[in-house]
C-alpha cells in the first residue's frame, strides 16, 4: 500500500481527474461533491469503507448522504467506469497489456441483496452464501486495475418478479451467462480501443467457445484455461486435451517462471503443442499449452491463440498474469472498499464498485507514476473543486448523456 503522504500530494490529481472526467456525470452539484467524499473516504484508513464509516471520515453524523451516492443521486455509473477505463488505458497502457477475465464473491447474510444465493466463492473455496461479480482486469508489467464490472443474477433471481422489485432491478435486466457477461464486458473494451494484445481466463470462461470466437475474429491472442476433458480437433477428430499430451516426452517439458508470487518465482514445467487448425487470420497459430506442478505433478491445460513465432515464455507469461488478478481484488477490498458495501438494490452495488474502482485505478496511477519518478503533475489555475466543471475530452457538448435515477420497485 502507498503511503498515505504521497496520497495526499498526489490528492489534486484526484480531483483534476473528477472535476474533468467524472463530475459532469452527475445531475446535480451536491451529488458530485458528495461523490469525490465518498471516493476519498475509499481511499482513507478507515478500518471498514461503509456508509458509516466514510460519513465519520467526513465529520458527519448520519451516513444518509453517503448513501444516497448510492440509493437516491441521479448519476452515470457506466460513464465513470468507462472513464475509469480510459484513465488506466492512459497511465499504464501497452499493445503488450493483458486484460484478465475473473469473478470474486461478496459474503452476505440474508436473501435480499441482489444476486445472492449458495453458490462457489473463489475468495471462501467453498459454496457460500455469496453475490458473485465477474471482472476485466488490466495489467502490464508490475501495474494492474479493475476497468469492468457485470454483478451475476441467477436464474432464480431473473425470474423471480418479487425479488427483482425488491432489489430494484429494472425489467430491461435480463439472465446472463456469466460467459455472456465476459463477453460484453470484451465487447466494450475493444470498442473503447483500449490498448491490450492478450486476454486470459480461468476455464469456467475458456471452455466458452463464443468467448474465444469473439477474441479471434478481433484478432486478440490468447491464453485460456480449459478442463482436462476439454476436446479439441486434432486431424479428423476430436480429442480430450489431456490424451493429447499425455504422451509427451520428459525432454518436451520446459522449467519457467509464470511471474514473481510472495514466496518467490512461480516455476513450473511447461509443454505446448500447436493444433493442425489453420484459424482464419492466418497471422495467428492455435495449440494447447500445459502447465505442470512441481511439487504434486498437477496439470492444467490452456487453449492459446497467438502469432506465429510466439516465444513459449510470453505464453507462460500471459498465463501468469491470472495470479494479477488476485493480489488486485485482494488490494482493493483490503485498500479502496471492494466488499465493503452494505446494499441490496441492483444499482447500487455497480454504484460502489464503481467507485472503488476508481479509487484502485487511482493508487495504479500514483504507484506507476512513483516508480517512473515522476512528480505529480502541475495543474493551471486554482485547486479543482466538486463545484467546478471544466471542459471534458470524453463529455458530448450538444448531446449530453442521459441520466436517469435508480430503478424505483
Amino acid at each position: 500500500m502507498l503511503e498515505r503522504e504521497a496520497l495526499k500530494e498526489w490528492s489534486r490529481e484526484l480531483e483534476f481527474f473528477w472535476v474533468n472526467q467524472v463530475g459532469w456525470r452527475f445531475r446535480r452539484a451536491e451529488a458530485r461533491e458528495r461523490g469525490l467524499k465518498y471516493v476519498k473516504g475509499l481511499l482513507s484508513d478507515a478500518k471498514h469503507k461503509n456508509g458509516w464509516q466514510l460519513a465519520e471520515t467526513e465529520g458527519e453524523a448520519q451516513a444518509d448522504g453517503m448513501q444516497r451516492v448510492l440509493n437516491g443521486s441521479v448519476w452515470d455509473a457506466d460513464g465513470v467506469r468507462d472513464a475509469v477505463r480510459e484513465w488506466v488505458g492512459e497511465a499504464i497502457g501497452s499493445a503488450n497489456a493483458v486484460v484478465v477475465v475473473d469473478e470474486t464473491g461478496f459474503l452476505k447474510k440474508g436473501q435480499h441483496s441482489a444476486g445472492v444465493k449458495r453458490q462457489y466463492s473463489g475468495t471462501a473455496g467453498r459454496i457460500e452464501n455469496c453475490q458473485v461479480g465477474v471482472f476485466l482486469a488490466y495489467t502490464h508489467r508490475n501495474d494492474y486495475a479493475l476497468i469492468d464490472r457485470e454483478l451475476y443474477l441467477p436464474e432464480e433471481w431473473t425470474s423471480d418478479a418479487a425479488r427483482r422489485a425488491d432489489a430494484h432491478i429494472a425489467e430491461s435486466v435480463t439472465f446472463a451467462t456469466k460467459g455472456a457477461l465476459a463477453r460484453a464486458m470484451l465487447e466494450r473494451a475493444f470498442e473503447s480501443r483500449l490498448p491490450f494484445g492478450w486476454v486470459t481466463a480461468d476455464s469456467i470462461y475458456g471452455g466458452d467457445y463464443k468467448i474465444r470466437k469473439l477474441l479471434e475474429d478481433h484478432a486478440c491472442a490468447y491464453v485460456l484455461a480449459v478442463t482436462s476433458a476439454h476436446k479439441v480437433w486434432y486431424g479428423f477428430k476430436q480429442i480430450a486435451v489431456a490424451a493429447l499430451l499425455a504422451a509427451r516426452s520428459e525432454q518436451s517439458w520446459q522449467r519457467l517462471s509464470c511471474g514473481a508470487g510472495a514466496k518467490g518465482e512461480r516455476l513450473y514445467d511447461w509443454a505446448f503443442l500447436p493444433l493442425p487448425r489453420v484459424p482464419e487470420n492466418e497471422r495467428f497459430v492455435v495449440g494447447v499449452l500445459v502447465r505442470r506442478s512441481l511439487t504434486d505433478a498437477k496439470l492444467t491445460y490452456y487453449l492459446t491463440f497467438a502469432p506465429h513465432d510466439t516465444p513459449l515464455l510470453t505464453l507462460v507469461s500471459v498465463a501468469g498474469a491470472r495470479w494479477k488478478v488476485e493480489e488486485c481484488f485482494e488490494l482493493a477490498k483490503q485498500e479502496v472498499g471492494l466488499a465493503d458495501y452494505e446494499v441490496r438494490h441492483y444499482t447500487a452495488w455497480y454504484r460502489h464498485i464503481t467507485l472503488s474502482m476508481l479509487a484502485l485505478a487511482f493508487l495504479t496511477v500514483v504507484r506507476h507514476a512513483i516508480a517512473l519518478d515522476e512528480l505529480p503533475k502541475k495543474r493551471p489555475g486554482r485547486p479543482p473543486t466538486a463545484r467546478s466543471r471544466l471542459p471534458s475530452r470524453t463529455a458530448p457538448s450538444a448531446h449530453p448523456p442521459r441520466l436517469e435515477p435508480p430503478p424505483s420497485a
